[in-house]
């Protein structure tokens, strides 16, 4: 399935022509110069090397951005751009359909997708007996004649650029850090714990939680901890369970819910970003998380360790400014049903959006009645909800925006048939391995039963769903980058001295950024942040008439903007 393109892609912003491949030799560092030139520079030498030749705006090819540039920041070289191959590989092997290459010197560990199951996804993992790859000045010409035969090479182009700017920034806001106050978090453990416990010990709030349940369920001990054993306790006290989750757990009419569901909130806490982790992650005032660009498959983020991508409400009055400094926080509002307007061309859902709401909109057009309507409804389209609340006002938001609910349904009937579909900027879903396609082939036959052909078609419809969001979330993925890329150019000023003493990026999550800015500069940043929210607009759908606002705010504290 084509995405149907609102209007052209911008032009891709050009800051200098000269391309520098890094490359390791064993005499050691060839920097190479796209007419073949090469220097050779050992390995403590590349810093200078480098610094001295970003005057003249090059992008920088290396194999890895992870591996090539923590060591440039550690010696405090910023470089401007960069061609990741390790990353690019991977987009261009979904677009062609082939496994990625293997044996890349700083490999990133495989993360799962965070909405789907892709064990059926069927995108091959290169072997560990591949051949070796391709010097670094070989495979970036490989690629790029890949990227010049394709139908349409300037979004791919914009694409590539745009993960590799994003590789570059997460670099960045690992070695910067996130500001973080190991005193308050360690005050907000104790407020919602009480004192730190022993070793293996609960903390005294969970203890007498625990001891409340137990009391008030009136069946003996309760093994609050195990799922299996509490379900079975909860069945014991007559309560009719299936699970152990908070969602079944609350529609239950007894006096033991209520602490019983305080308990999984505050343990939550305690394993997720108790103690233990505040001693593990947290050094000298900074959070370091370790991003993945394009660590899912949809061309999001995923982190590794640390869970930087969801750190909960609980702990966010921990994260705080430097004295002199503010967090200037940025959330692009509803992001993806922006996304799905622009992406299909539906003209009233974009008018819909005109405003900073566009769930407000939507119900100020008369297709729903509230506005949690039209949330709910346009989850369920996009994610393929069809129970419910999404069920009841589906088809009024088909009438009413005939177009975006077309383009998610087309999605989902190509998935549903096996077929590939791709985002605006071209990055592609992989195909349903062998065994699902199979099971679909043998449905046809009527030497299957039933029960075969139900499982053949609930497995199509599953990846229906997937298909359905992939070309909304990864689409959203790429405005992010776009937007995260602009920022991160604006906000540079090779005059101000290092990265960490000027307005830099800290923080991105999906579709909200966060930068550390001195207390002088707040007002700049505030503009930097929204202009490149409309640069990223125009960059993906050109003249298309969707907003994308996001809204700002300077704080001291994380948890003031949130």
């Amino acid at each position: 399935m084509e995405v149907r393109r609102a209007g052209a892609v911008a032009p891709q912003r050009q800051t200098g022509g000269v391309q520098i491949v890094i490359e390791r030799r064993p005499e050691g560092l060839a920097l190479i110069d796209d007419d073949g030139r090469e220097t050779l520079v050992a390995a403590e030498g590349l810093a200078a090397a480098v610094a001295a030749r970003e005057a003249e705006h090059p992008r920088w090819v290396w194999t890895d951005t992870a591996q090539w540039y923590p060591p440039l920041l550690a010696e405090g070289v910023r470089v401007e751009r960069c061609h990741d191959l390790r990353l690019s590989d991977a987009i261009l092997a979904g677009i062609e359909g082939r496994p990625a290459l293997a044996g890349w010197e700083a490999p990133r560990p495989n993360r799962p997708d965070t909405l789907f199951d892709l064990d059926e996804a069927g995108a091959g993992r290169a072997g560990r007996d591949a051949p070796p790859l391709p010097c670094a000045r070989a495979l970036w010409h490989q690629q790029r004649a890949a990227v010049a035969a394709l139908a349409d090479p300037a979004r791919v182009t914009l694409l590539l650029a745009a993960e590799s700017a994003g590789a570059l920034a997460a670099a960045e806001m690992h070695a910067t850090g996130l500001p973080w106050s190991a005193a308050e978090h360690d005050a907000l453990l104790t407020a919602a714990l009480g004192p730190r416990p022993a070793p293996g010990a609960r903390p005294a709030r969970l203890a007498a939680l625990a001891a409340e349940v137990e009391r008030l369920l009136g069946v003996g001990p309760v093994p609050i901890d195990s799922p299996p054993a509490l379900v079975a306790a909860l069945r014991r006290a007559g309560l009719a369970v299936d699970s152990a989750r908070s969602g079944e757990l609350r529609r239950l009419d007894h006096p033991a819910i209520a602490p019983l569901l305080e308990y999984k909130t505050l343990s939550r806490l305690h394993s997720a970003n108790g103690w233990h982790w505040l001693e593990e992650w947290v050094h000298d005032g900074r959070f370091r998380p370790t991003f993945v660009p394009g660590g899912v498959v949809t061309g999001r983020w995923a982190s590794d360790g640390g869970g930087a991508l969801q750190l909960p409400r609980q702990v966010r009055s921990a994260i705080v400014a430097d004295p002199g400094w503010r967090l200037v926080v940025a959330d692009a509002a509803q992001l993806e049903p922006r996304i799905l307007a622009a992406l299909s061309g539906d003209a009233a859902m974009a008018r819909a959006g005109a405003g900073v709401d566009l769930y407000t909109g939507m119900a100020e057009t008369g297709a729903v009645a509230t506005r949690e309507q039209a949330k709910v409804g346009m989850l369920g389209a996009m994610y393929g909800g069809t129970t419910g609340v999404s069920a009841q006002v589906l088809p009024r938001l088909e009438r009413a925006f005939p177009r975006a609910l077309g383009f998610v349904e087309a999605a989902a009937r190509a998935g549903e048939r096996g077929d590939r579909v791709r985002t605006a900027l071209g990055r592609t879903s992989p195909a349903p391995s062998a065994s699902w396609r199979e099971r679909q082939a043998q449905s046809a036959s009527d030497a299957v039963g039933e029960a075969e052909r139900r499982a053949a078609r609930a497995a199509a419809r599953s990846w229906g769903r997937f298909t359905r969001n992939f070309v909304v979330q990864g689409t959203a993925a790429e405005w992010a980058l776009a937007w995260l890329a602009g920022v991160r150019r604006r906000l540079w000023n090779p005059d101000a001295g290092p990265l960490a003493a000027q307005p830099h990026l800290v923080f991105f999550v999906h579709d909200e950024l966060i930068v550390h800015s001195p207390e002088a500069e707040v007002e700049r940043v505030e503009s930097v942040l929204r202009e490149a929210a409309a640069e990223a607009g125009r960059l993906l759908f050109g003249t298309a008439p969707v907003s994308f606002p996001v809204t700002v705010a300077a704080v001291q504290r994380y948890s003031d903007a949130t």
